[in-house]
């Protein structure tokens, strides 16, 4: 795909996002993984909903400013998942209402921080980690994702949002938005002792799809 046509796929999906009320005002941000090493990222300061494709930030494999506004500050937290998720092409990061609500729920594990709900959840953002609190931009958020090791493809950053990878910026976008509705169906059903799915239909999701979750690939070296 032409670097103008990916351009626009991050608009696209960026208003998409925004228009549905995924990640309000100037918050969020989007990067592609290009072939050279390189970045395309959203600009820091930018909204979602009304980026400009030529303003778009064109980093190159050191991530130094080649084109465009400069980049969102949370470039840090996106290179620590790049660097340890080797399939990543594309990450997305938003301030998504119930997702921001889950991560200050006091029994969240953060090794698992929804149970298997939907088989859609599992299957597009697998199980997903949640770091303790940081303030936006601080490096050490890359550390706490980088201790992850690259187990996980969707992470929580406590009282401020996801960050989720994908082999497409289509990949990703989806999974981010089936994270929402998941959150959003655990905060309906907190506390009413709700059904999920079986370790049995988790195990049959796993072989049916070649699921790569973090506790039964846990399981294989016990």
């Amino acid at each position: 795909m032409s670097d103008a046509r990916l351009r626009e796929e991050i608009c696209r999906y960026g208003r998409s996002l925004f228009e549905r009320g995924l990640t309000p005002g100037s918050s969020g941000n989007i990067s592609l993984r290009l072939e050279d090493g390189g970045w395309l990222v959203t600009p820091t300061n930018a909204s979602l909903g009304f980026l400009d494709p030529a303003r778009i930030s064109r980093l190159d494999a050191d991530r130094r400013l080649l084109s465009g506004d400069k980049p969102t500050k949370e470039i840090p937290l996106h290179t620590a998942l790049y660097d340890t998720r080797g399939s990543a092409r594309a990450i997305v990061h938003l301030h998504s209402t119930h997702a921001v609500a889950l991560t200050m729920l006091p029994e969240i594990d953060p090794r698992a921080a929804l149970p298997p709900m939907t088989p859609y959840y599992l299957m597009r953002a697998g199980e997903t980690a949640l770091v303790p609190y940081y303030r936006p931009g601080d490096p050490a958020v890359a550390d706490a994702i980088r201790g992850l090791a690259g187990r996980y493809s969707s992470v929580l950053l406590a009282n401020h949002g996801p960050v989720v990878a994908g082999d497409s910026l289509e990949a990703a976008v989806f999974a981010t938005e089936e994270l929402e509705e998941t959150a959003k169906l655990y905060l309906l059903l907190r506390n009413l002792n709700p059904r999920f799915l079986s370790p049995a239909q988790v195990a049959d999701l796993v072989n049916t799809f070649g699921l790569d979750l973090p506790s039964h690939h846990d399981h294989d070296h016990d």
